[in-house]
């Protein structure tokens, strides 16, 4: 039997719980990491659609959904309804200037998260994360589709 903190799962949690932590001790709380990165597509890609936006942040589309609702509600972004009911997103001014302010957070949180590793050792972890995540793509409920 694999002891419990021997197991992946469970290593990728606390991983996951020590990012966000660390997300939200660097940057603050105006935005979840999740939020930070529908900001950082839409910086890259304005007017995508809601739907695409789901896709390339690998997310379903309820989730997008709720989370576009709530980035309106702050007037970080702004949804517009065009042909056959998809939904246009951008970024608002007010937007532009928190994703510009919570960009110069990441290389805080980025030295906080890899800074204890020598330099091999955070290109090894980061080449190994992405493997990782893209041999097992298929197997999220939300897998990530680029354009």
């Amino acid at each position: 039997m694999i002891e419990l903190h021997d197991q992946p799962g469970h290593l990728i949690r606390r991983a996951h719980q020590i990012s966000v932590a660390v997300f939200y001790d660097k940057l603050g709380r105006e935005v979840t990491p999740v939020q930070y990165a529908v900001l950082e597509v839409l910086r890259e890609r304005p007017g995508i659609d809601q739907v695409r936006l789901a896709q390339e942040v690998a997310l379903d589309t309820s989730t997008t959904a709720d989370l576009a609702a709530r980035l309106e509600a702050k007037g970080l972004i702004t949804r517009e309804v065009m042909s056959r009911g998809q939904r246009k997103l951008e970024l608002t001014a007010a937007g532009a200037l928190m994703l510009s302010t919570l960009s110069k957070g990441i290389d805080q949180l980025q030295d906080t998260l890899l800074g204890k590793l020598n330099p091999r050792e955070q290109a090894d972890f980061m080449r190994l994360l992405r493997k990782f995540v893209n041999v097992n793509n298929e197997l999220s409920r939300a897998p990530l589709r680029r354009a």
